[in-house]
């Protein structure tokens, strides 16, 4: 009791209600600058990525500033406090919360060692989607099934996370079509062809590509089949699924028109993923 009573002496108790408006305004300055950034955003198209990064940055900054105001206002910091403090209790209080402490050390290093950005299309840990929010402790990724997914900072800097776009607004999407082996492939690629080029979302200012090989079905059953590969750029990551169901409506259109039969398997997904609803991104 003695002990508490010695930590009390060195709190200025008339400080606490400002060290309150302190962080209460810290708090509602993060989301003004946050909100409006945003809208700016979505305004300034080619500028979206930057402007989200700006107020990631913003956010750690203000919130370092105004723990360094509270702490400094409530506190009485003399060479005994820090002395008292560092001591059992700064042990103490080391261990309880080693975790937030990694997590928010490895906040900052990303960003500014930046492996990606806000804005960003990632994969990690079996997961794919934008980076919301990289905050004191979690990056928050908002996947294109629009679950909220909240991952450890820390987790970042041991385990592989790919970054699709890298800060660019415009991302590569990877289609794979498959055609029986007797088609007319080379009719089959010039559609292939035609339907991204021909997309909305297509972003023409980088090539388009297309690539064949022969081989088995990915689909468990022992039949062979031409494999066509598509990649192309989509003018704003946040378009990929639009993009990706924009060229396939068109290829199969085609392909009934032309009488070109598909070997049952169409497929935009991630890298390493099997037949999936999404577009299939590469760095």
């Amino acid at each position: 009791m003695e002990g508490g009573f010695d930590l009390i002496k060195f709190i200025h108790p008339e400080a606490i209600p400002y060290a309150i408006l302190v962080v209460a305004g810290a708090l509602l300055l993060n989301r003004i600058v946050a909100s409006s950034l945003d809208a700016l955003g979505e305004r300034l198209t080619e500028r979206r990525l930057q402007l989200k990064n700006i107020a990631a940055v913003s956010r750690f900054v203000v919130l370092v500033l105004a723990t360094v105001v509270v702490v400094g206002t409530v506190f009485r910091l003399s060479e005994q406090v820090l002395l008292t403090i560092g001591g059992t209790a700064a042990v103490a209080i080391g261990f309880a919360f080693k975790d937030l402490l990694a997590s928010l050390m490895a906040g900052i290093i990303l960003l500014f060692d930046r492996p990606f950005q806000v804005g960003d299309r990632v994969s990690f840990a079996g997961e794919y989607g934008e980076v919301l929010e990289i905050g004191l402790r979690t990056v928050r990724i908002a996947t294109l099934d629009d679950n909220l997914i909240s991952i450890p900072n820390n987790r970042f800097l041991s385990d592989v996370v790919s970054s699709a776009n890298a800060g660019a607004l415009d991302q590569m999407c990877v289609f794979r079509f498959w055609i029986g082996c007797n088609e007319d492939f080379d009719r089959a690629k010039g559609i292939v062809f035609e339907a991204c080029a021909a997309s909305r979302y297509v972003y023409l200012e980088k090539p388009i590509t297309i690539a064949l090989r022969e081989g088995p079905v990915p689909d468990g059953a022992e039949r062979f089949a031409i494999q066509i590969t598509a990649k192309a750029y989509v003018l704003d990551g946040r378009y990929e699924t639009p993009f990706g169901t924009d060229v396939t409506e068109r290829v199969l259109r085609a392909f009934r028109t032309e009488g070109i039969r598909t070997a049952g398997q169409i497929e935009w997904g991630p890298p390493g993923s099997g037949p999936a609803p999404e577009a299939e991104q590469a760095s």
